[in-house]
């Protein structure tokens, strides 16, 4: 669905990594780690293409991302779910019309029952009609998730999604993205915490991949 070959980008001359190859297939699962500033978010934004790089080729459903138009690059996003490290929101509007923003954007249609239904199953029924400043940590980053997957996409990039959750909800938020993954989405999942990998090991055939040296690594034998 989605192929990097041989990628390379950087900032100001100075190149963050190079020769990165990556295939993320349909029901795939992937750990992106490595230390800060190696290019972990860069790379998940290459995915999105939000960026293009600068050497190589990456292809989306089959096609190279340097000849899309506009609007062919807006509806293949559509496709593609993401998780902002920093979960911004719009503040005046609910966090039921948050979630729905996406399908708005698209001018596609809003089934309530299939947005009361998602709400459901992030644990945010309750919090349908509340606005984003009166949600705590954990509520925020279940509804990115949300609002990440109401297109249903085939594939969920996620950038350090349980950073500022304690343990308790950076499992559970987890275990959401693991039945995701079962229900047949590609994930990529960026992140340091090596506890949350561990946690993982015994839901999800899951590879971890590491930014070291500019270079993608295969970090461990499948989980």
């Amino acid at each position: 669905m989605i192929d990097l070959e041989s990628v390379a980008h950087g900032y100001t001359g100075a190149e963050l990594f190079s020769e990165v190859s990556l295939r993320l297939g349909g029901g795939s699962f992937h750990f992106l780690t490595g230390p800060s500033g190696a290019g972990k978010t860069t790379l998940l934004r290459l995915c999105y293409g939000e960026l293009v790089p600068q050497r190589g080729k990456i292809t989306f459903f089959g096609e190279n991302r340097r000849g899309m138009a506009r609007d062919k690059l807006a509806f293949t996003r559509q496709r593609i779910g993401v998780v902002h490290q920093d979960c911004q929101f719009l503040d005046h509007l609910t966090l039921r019309e948050n979630v729905a923003l996406p399908l708005i954007a698209g001018q596609r249609p809003v089934p309530d029952t299939d947005l009361d239904e998602l709400l459901s199953w992030v644990g945010l029924s309750a919090h349908a009609d509340a606005l984003p400043p009166t949600l705590s940590g954990g509520e925020r980053q279940r509804a990115a998730l949300a609002r990440a997957i109401i297109t249903s996409p085939e594939v969920l990039l996620a950038d350090e999604p349980t950073g500022n959750l304690d343990w308790e909800m950076s499992t559970r938020l987890l275990q959401l993205m693991i039945e995701l993954n079962r229900m047949g989405t590609a994930v990529l999942i960026a992140t340091h915490d090596l506890n949350l990998i561990r946690a993982a090991k015994p839901h999800v055939s899951a590879r971890v991949l590491r930014i070291a040296g500019r270079k993608l690594q295969l970090a461990g034998a499948d989980l």
